[in-house]
């Protein structure tokens, strides 16, 4: 079983997650997302299942190493972790919602001792040739809590059996396995020439829940790097 972790979610837009521990409980995060960490938090860094775990993680551009903050001390334990760019951090009970999620592979923020992270494909070859940011999702499972960042506002979708989504494949943040996940052709010439959204997005069907967000990270990256200023002397 997970730990039971206590938690607080500070801020409006660019937010961060503070966890309090009792003696021995942890947490787990990818490396780089701990912000700060009082007394008595150890840090002790793994692979999160072993060196095929690891490797695996590396080989789909994900760190080798997960890191678990574990409070060795007496009394409360607090560390907080916070996303690299803007955004929301949104709290899932994985007991709540049966057991597992799929999420983005860069949403993933932090979760509590006991929950296995692994790295989890697309269902649909199409979605590692032509999808972009979809082929990669990790797959979560356990019985406690884990926690999302998503860029901008994060929206909840649940959708009854048989009802479909589309929805811009970076807009994906995390959905329960009962979705079922594929990349489709946006149809029309024009479409694909002039739409300005690309040729493929991601199609969402029910029964299950999925969450969005208003602004992945790609987006907003291609836009900064679409003002930045040319190197005129380059060439």
């Amino acid at each position: 079983m997970a730990d039971v972790i206590d938690y607080t979610i500070h801020g409006e837009e660019m937010q961060l997650v503070e966890i309090e521990l009792d003696p021995g409980e942890g947490v787990r995060a990818e490396a780089g997302a701990m912000m700060y960490m009082g007394d008595g938090i150890a840090m002790q860094t793994g692979t999160g299942g072993g060196l095929f775990s690891g490797f695996k993680r590396m080989l789909t551009g994900e760190g080798f190493f997960i890191t678990s903050f574990v409070h060795e001390g007496s009394g409360k334990g607090h560390v907080a972790f916070a996303a690299p760019y803007p955004g929301k951090v949104v709290a899932l009970d994985l007991a709540e919602l049966g057991g597992e999620i799929i999420c983005q592979k860069d949403a993933f923020l932090c979760a509590a001792a006991g929950i296995d992270i692994d790295i989890a494909f697309s269902k649909k070859i199409g979605a590692g040739l032509f999808g972009g940011e979809g082929f990669i999702l990790q797959r979560l499972s356990g019985d406690g809590m884990a926690f999302m960042h998503a860029g901008g506002t994060i929206i909840r979708k649940d959708l009854q059996a048989g009802q479909t989504l589309r929805v811009d494949t970076g807009a994906l943040v995390a959905m329960t396995p009962s979705i079922d996940y594929s990349i489709k052709f946006v149809g029309g010439f024009t479409n694909a020439l002039f739409g300005g959204e690309g040729l493929f997005v991601t199609t969402l069907e029910g029964p299950g829940t999925v969450w969005l967000q208003s602004l992945p990270f790609s987006r907003l990256a291609d836009r900064i790097a679409a003002a930045l200023p040319q190197d005129r002397n380059k060439g």
